[in-house]
């Protein structure tokens, strides 16, 4: 194993990791890869049951994505699951701009009650469907939805002017559950204004698989840029995963993944994702073009996941030592959140959870980092005054 120093993280001295899983609730799950099994169909009987098994096989966090095509609408989603699990945080999207943000705010504030302070937000600047902004423009808008937000949860009024919002309203109606800052931010971006905004206002940095120098380049231009906001962020990794008992038997099965896909049909699911022309999705086209003939980047890092999906576009394949191998190395460069995924979701989650989950420490770090509070909060969805 690779050890490195870690690279200054709001976690770096944490021993352990928040292991996620992913609720494919957009129309991303399958048995082939470029096929449309009916069996797998992003609905809420399909979905609702990975989010369920998710929190019994001890995930701490799930992610529930935001994009516009066929499958289900993530707030309304993250809403109708929140009563059915006990233990699990919801890694909920939000695209900023879709929702005015006072209503944001009250959405966050009620979805954050329901689920007793188990609620982290990924903060989505894509373009609204049928729209264009450039990138600049989008992740302003971005920044004054944050703000307004933050305001909403560490203020008594939203006092706001910015270019895409002018607000002057109270906050009482939108106190979140969460006491201390709010619900957690996570971040994924590319671009100097996306890493600007996260550096400036986000909490955990996302990042897609890359070769783990990149990574760590990436992670070094992070934290250079939170320190000039006197800030430190975490860091996280959105992968995919192929455990068996055997190297040989995962390698089989990820051959067998992309044994039925028609490379047109493949380039048309990339294609179809509202992200598709981002920098992100363009590093991992780059990722997928320096691989070998068999994908593989590097050991156990396996880019044929890519040819058929956009976004992240690569799976950690292996043993279990191998795979555990590769998750403390990447611990070791300072990555402490992972969100894992697997093709099905549902069976590959129980592989994860019977094979290598057992031998990592997990955490939350809404929890860790006192978010969460004891007692019902005084707010007015809490135990406050009611007006």
């Amino acid at each position: 194993m690779i050890v490195s120093k870690i690279i200054p993280s709001k976690a770096s001295e944490l021993f352990g990791a928040e292991i996620s899983w992913f609720a494919p609730i957009c129309d991303g799950d399958d048995d082939f890869l470029g096929t449309r099994n009916e069996q797998y169909k992003s609905n809420w009987k399909n979905t609702a049951e990975i989010v369920r098994k998710a929190d019994v096989l001890g995930y701490r966090n799930i992610l529930c994505p935001s994009s516009y095509q066929v499958g289900q609408d993530t707030l309304t989603f993250a809403a109708a699951i929140a009563p059915q699990i006990k233990k699990i945080n919801l890694l909920t999207a939000i695209r900023c701009g879709e929702i005015h943000p006072p209503m944001l705010a009250r959405t966050i504030a009620t979805l954050d009650h329901m689920l007793q302070g188990r609620l982290t937000l990924n903060i989505i600047s894509s373009n609204l469907p049928g729209t264009e902004l450039d990138s600049v423009a989008r992740y302003q808008r971005s920044r004054e939805v944050i703000t307004i937000l933050k305001q909403a949860w560490n203020q008594d009024f939203i006092d706001f002017h910015g270019d895409f919002y002018d607000l002057y309203l109270p906050t009482a109606p939108v106190k979140p559950y969460q006491q201390k800052g709010g619900p957690m931010l996570y971040f994924g971006g590319y671009s100097p204004a996306g890493i600007a905004l996260c550096a400036e206002h986000c909490d955990v940095y996302l990042m897609w698989p890359e070769t783990r120098e990149i990574l760590k380049a990436q992670m070094e231009t992070l934290s250079a840029k939170a320190a000039t906001y006197h800030r430190t962020l975490d860091f996280g990794l959105r992968v995919h995963v192929i455990v068996r008992e055997t190297e040989e038997e995962a390698r089989r099965y990820a051959d067998q993944l992309i044994s039925k896909l028609d490379v047109q049909k493949g380039t048309e699911i990339r294609e179809r994702a509202q992200d598709a022309k981002s920098l992100g999705v363009y590093r991992q086209s780059q990722m997928r073009a320096a691989a070998r003939s068999d994908h593989f980047v590097e050991p156990h890092l396996w880019t044929g996941i890519g040819l058929a999906r956009s976004g992240c576009g690569a799976a950690l394949v292996g043993n279990p030592q191998q795979i555990l191998d590769k998750i403390k190395d990447y611990m070791n460069m300072g990555i402490r959140s992972f969100i894992f995924s697997g093709y099905p979701h549902h069976q590959e989650a129980q592989y994860f959870a019977k094979w290598v989950l057992p031998h990592l420490k997990t955490i939350s770090l809404p929890k860790i980092y006192g978010r969460i509070p004891t007692t019902l909060p005084d707010t007015p969805l809490g135990k406050g005054t009611r007006f």
